[in-house]
């Protein structure tokens, strides 16, 4: 080969590379960055419109929110396949590893239908109710007619909370149906006047006020609000979380900042959530 075609030949080697590092360069810095967040039913609503106003202040990111239960969103953590989880419960031993950032706090109500008369329970009448020893509304001071049980799936954070509470295993509830997210049991209690059930008072709260058929019950004698549930006065208060795994990155330590900043404190109450901040 020549010496000029050796030059030639090099100089397009050296301008093919230099093309390449723009390329790369231009697409690194233009190309949209994406953020994965999965776990509990009970976060994502509000994770969902904390990511939209994030994205909007942030043009090049995108946020994906996906439910499946607390349960997925710390093995999915855990597996490197989300970028952060969604866990409605404080942490335990077993989550050693992870880390928790709360964003809210939150509470689990017991829920009936709207037209159910009776409009408090005791503690051992909710756990003679999950585990059949109570199963007719006449002996809790109702109508003369069967109670239809309605339970948490397993995996789900609420009910978690629930049995921890009530000190019950999940092998000794009698459930006559089994959901997964609040709004599924929100919507089976709403169309079933015997129906019981148990859901995030956030859920509960926003359906209320849109006019949805249920009522929410006290809880040894207390109300479920913005107050009880911040000081913990309510039994089943609980913390609403982002979890994430080892250090965090520059993208994850922005969204989750956002996520606990004054700049969605609004967004959390329209959930009937409570505010990290007071």
């Amino acid at each position: 080969m020549s010496g000029r075609a050796i030059a030639g030949a090099f100089l397009g080697l050296s301008l093919g590379l230099q093309a390449c590092s723009s390329l790369q360069a231009s697409s690194s810095d233009n190309a949209p960055q994406k953020l994965v967040i999965t776990g509990s039913s009970t976060i994502a609503p509000v994770a969902s419109e904390i990511a939209k106003r994030y994205e909007a202040q942030n043009p090049q990111v995108r946020i994906d929110v996906q439910t499946g239960g607390s349960s997925r969103g710390i093995a999915d953590v855990r597996q490197q396949v989300a970028d952060i989880g969604m866990v409605s419960r404080a942490a335990k031993p077993e989550d050693q590893g992870l880390n928790f950032h709360t964003i809210a706090k939150d509470g689990v109500v017991v829920i009936v239908h709207r037209d159910n008369p009776i409009q408090r329970l005791t503690r051992q009448q909710i756990t003679d109710i999950y585990t059949d020893k109570l199963n007719n509304w006449q002996d809790a001071g109702g109508k003369s007619q069967a109670i239809t049980v309605v339970n948490k799936a397993e995996g789900r954070s609420t009910l978690e909370v629930f049995t921890k509470h009530f000190q019950l295993k999940s092998s000794q509830i009698k459930a006559d149906v089994v959901i997964g997210d609040n709004e599924q049991g929100i919507k089976t209690v709403a169309g079933n006047p015997l129906a019981i059930g148990y859901v995030s008072v956030g859920a509960a709260k926003v359906n209320v006020e849109q006019g949805t058929p249920i009522k929410v019950l006290p809880l040894e004698g207390i109300q479920a609000t913005a107050q009880t549930v911040r000081d913990g006065s309510f039994p089943l208060s609980r913390p609403l979380n982002l979890v994430t795994q080892g250090p965090l990155n520059p993208q994850q330590q922005k969204f989750i900042d956002f996520a606990q900043s004054s700049q969605v404190k609004d967004i959390v109450q329209e959930q009937s959530l409570v505010p990290v901040q007071e």
